[in-house]
């Protein structure tokens, strides 16, 4: 599945337009590497994403096309969230 169709479904970033901006400005990185919107996510993969002053790296538990908003946060796991003064 796409990075951007990944972010919009999970919920981690509300619009695929706002995902793709974050992913081609280099802030989200797929296990360490960075990442475009077209990257390829697989299930166990962590993503890093630097929302302004905060790092949140999410595991991928589960791929799906749609998700209703309740189901949304199974496909993930939070592994960390950090403050970048």
């Amino acid at each position: 599945m796409r990075l951007d169709k990944f972010l919009k479904v999970s919920r981690l970033i509300k619009r695929r337009t706002l995902a793709k901006e974050v992913a081609d400005q280099g802030r989200v990185l797929i296990n360490g590497q960075q990442a475009k919107a077209s990257s390829t996510v697989k299930i166990g993969d962590e993503i890093t994403i630097q929302f302004g002053q905060k790092h949140v790296t999410a595991k991928v538990i589960a791929l799906q096309d749609h998700a209703k908003k309740e189901e949304a946060s199974t496909l993930y796991e939070i592994v960390k969230e950090e403050r970048v003064e």
